[in-house]
């Protein structure tokens, strides 16, 4: 026989009056923890009693209940009630809702209550302050109601902003409240879950590493360009700027490196501006110079300008007041922050006038000059009176003093000469990677095989698309095979259908446009063909003429060989320098024959296939070419990698393509005399052409600049 489930039956609840209720003695709190009782209290004033009290009847020593009742459990609450009669803010007969317990022990109820209620997931509190907010409460109302700084709601509300993804891991201990603050920097979803995606799986998940990841293309708002430039400069014109609300984050992280790069260019050439107005032959500029930048030149002595008898009753006072105040704390074993605040400040304007400005000879201006940088504090640092060696008077000419002085009036007559640097916001150190900075010397072998392996893929599908001129590529083929003795050897389409492998396998070729309709065009005559090959003839037979010149071309379009291949001592048994000229010539003349467009092919410069490769000159000369000498001043003066990446960016859409890829004019092409190899196009020429730049006068190279 079953035996009945006894139903549970709860406490009754009721209304009673707050002066017939009495704090218990078997309440077991005893230390004041968490919300204090006034904050609770404003929060009963602002909410009403969210939950009720558990009383007990006070009983006499017959048994006989008082009408009076002890709170057990509640006993905070009950005490913010008693502050809030105390106040006169509640009568001392309002109606408390209480229930009242009859059965059990009282200490017992007191535990539990506190033992078993749960806490908010911060989670939730995230999500609530949001939901808050949303309602049109501002931070400073959510803090004023829930007792907290303005600073942890602003928190709070960051965090609400991390992806749901992440919520849902941080709610199910995917990762830790830590690592969940980190992704707050960021508001942007998508690379929250990239960088977890990435951190999770490398191990490397630490607070730190998930900020650091974040945050690795951005710049620390301590950087001296940041400083200099200042946050509110940079966010004026349009900059972000990244935040941690959870830890110290030295001004943030600035998101715009190339719009705080050109406030700096900016403000450090109008500095230079003003600094030329007095008369100085150059002026250099950079974010910072290498050590040793003033070995080998001159520097020209000044004078510093004479103090006002005010300036110098300034500084006397100064001086007198550091004194007192050094001999009034000198046992102290802390300064108070006051003191130590004035000291500070006296410090700094003594310090000023000791920078004041210096004088100098303006026979020695006229062929001195300047180097205006940047300090590590973000200050603007003028170091003035630097005289290049090929700027000296020769004491061999006596005239050239006199003349040096008349040049000198003229120039101040029109206006000073001012010779300005390239910006080096990164530095003016130059790096190891760039000691080729020759814009003329040859692209690499590889890069140049890599680029015409595009080429020749592109190009193969071009002509699977044209079948008449697939047809006469053929025929010129034959034709020479038959009746040219060798010529055939310098040709680009290899009859017989060897598809000739690439030597250098370009980044991005298997997943190009040209690669990918490649592949989709022989599956699609795959399946239309018999898996027999002694069916083949009928089924070829089967095709009409238009299909079949659709499969002569796409059969034929895989013997193209428009790879440049260096005719070096590694492959000069196999192909001569002779060979691989005919082969691209031959290249171009079918490129044009189907009119080929390496940009409508889908190829784009990027940093991997191109940008990266070549040297800043030859960077800054594709910007150039793409859009125009402003573009190319912009990143001018970015180190290689942050240039190149630049590059890309400017690049994308622009339809510009280094000069292999690029569809030769036959008629700007040289004629070819008999016997002569020929000349080599621009991107293959060696180091004759080097050595004619390096002939020219370097400064007309300087002045260039």
């Amino acid at each position: 026989m079953t035996k009945a489930i006894q139903k549970i039956t709860l406490s009754s609840s009721r209304d009673i009056p707050f002066n017939k209720l009495v704090l218990s003695q078997s309440n077991v709190r005893r230390v004041k923890a968490g919300v204090s009782i006034e904050q609770l209290a404003e929060s009963i004033a602002q909410r009403t009693l969210l939950q009720s009290l558990s009383v007990r009847a006070v009983v006499d020593a017959d048994g006989n209940e008082t009408g009076m009742f002890e709170v057990p459990a509640g006993g905070r609450r009950y005490r913010a009630l008693e502050l809030l009669v105390k106040q006169k803010r509640m009568s001392k007969t309002q109606a408390v809702p209480c229930v009242v317990r009859e059965r059990g022990i009282a200490e017992d109820d007191s535990v539990a209550e506190n033992d078993e209620r749960v806490g908010l997931h911060p989670l939730d509190q995230f999500r609530a302050f949001q939901t808050l907010r949303d309602l049109g409460l501002s931070e400073e109302d959510i803090a004023a109601r829930h007792f907290v700084n303005p600073a942890i709601v602003k928190q709070r509300l960051r965090l609400a902003s991390v992806s749901p993804k992440l919520h849902e891991l941080y709610a199910e201990d995917g990762m830790t409240l830590e690592q969940l603050m980190a992704f707050s920097v960021t508001a942007d979803h998508a690379r929250q879950e990239q960088v977890w995606e990435n951190v999770s799986r490398s191990g490397y998940d630490e607070p730190y590493q998930i900020r650091r990841t974040l945050t690795e293309n951005t710049l620390r708002g301590s950087d001296r360009r940041a400083q200099f430039v200042g946050l509110d400069a940079y966010q004026r014109a349009g900059g972000g700027v990244l935040r941690d609300l959870f830890e110290h984050d030295d001004g943030g992280w600035l998101q715009d490196v190339v719009l705080l790069d050109r406030l700096v260019t900016e403000k450090l050439k109008a500095e230079a501006e003003a600094i030329a107005a007095e008369g100085w032959k150059w002026i250099s500029v950079a974010v910072d110079f290498p050590y040793g930048h003033v070995d080998g030149l001159r520097e020209i002595e000044g004078k510093p300008v004479d103090l006002s008898p005010e300036e110098q009753a300034t500084i006397d006072a100064l001086n007198a007041e550091q004194a007192k105040l050094e001999t009034e704390y000198q046992d102290a074993d802390e300064l108070p922050d006051e003191i130590d605040q004035r000291l500070g400040e006296i410090e700094a304007a003594l310090a000023a006038f000791e920078d004041r400005p210096m004088l100098y000879d303006p026979t020695e201006i006229v062929r001195a000059g300047v180097f205006i940088s940047i300090d590590s504090e973000g200050r603007l640092a003028v170091d003035r009176g630097y005289v290049r060696p090929e700027d000296e008077v020769q004491a061999s000419d006596p005239d050239v003093g006199q003349d040096a002085d008349v040049s000198s009036s003229e120039g101040q007559e029109e206006g000073p000469s001012v010779q300005r640097t390239v910006v080096a916001v990164a530095g003016s150190a130059p790096d190891a990677e760039d000691d080729d900075e020759d814009a003329a010397k040859p692209l690499p072998d590889r890069l140049i095989t890599e680029l015409t392996a595009h080429r020749t893929l592109a190009l193969r599908d071009a002509l699977a698309e044209n079948p008449a001129v697939a047809f006469q590529a053929v025929l010129h083929n034959f034709v020479l095979t038959a009746f040219y003795r060798f010529a055939s050897s310098g040709s680009c389409l290899e009859i017989g259908l060897r598809t000739p492998n690439f030597p250098a396998q370009a980044p991005g070729l298997r997943e190009s446009v040209s690669a990918k309709a490649v592949e989709a065009r022989h599956e699609a005559w795959k399946a239309r063909l018999p898996k027999s090959e002694n069916d083949l003839w009928d089924a070829l037979t089967a095709l009409d003429g238009g299909a079949q010149a659709s499969l002569f071309a796409h059969c034929a379009s895989f013997a193209v060989n428009a790879v440049y291949e260096p005719a070096n001592r590694y492959n000069q048994a196999r192909v001569s320098a002779h060979g691989v000229r005919t082969r691209l010539d031959q290249a171009d003349v079918l490129a044009r024959a189907v009119g080929l467009d390496m940009v409508q092919a889908g190829w784009r410069p990027t940093v991997d296939n191109y940008l990266g490769r070549v040297t800043k000159p030859r960077i800054l000369e594709a910007v150039r070419e793409a859009k125009g000498e402003s573009s190319a001043q912009l990143i001018d003066h970015l180190k290689k990698a942050d240039m190149a990446k630049e590059a890309e960016r400017l690049l994308d859409g622009s339809g510009w393509l280094p000069e292999p890829l690029r569809l030769a004019d036959p008629d700007t092409a040289p004629v070819e005399q008999e016997g002569e190899a020929g000349s080599l196009p621009e991107f293959l020429a060696d180091e004759e052409d080097q050595e004619t730049v390096g002939d020219e006068d370097p400064q007309q190279l300087d002045a260039a600049e």
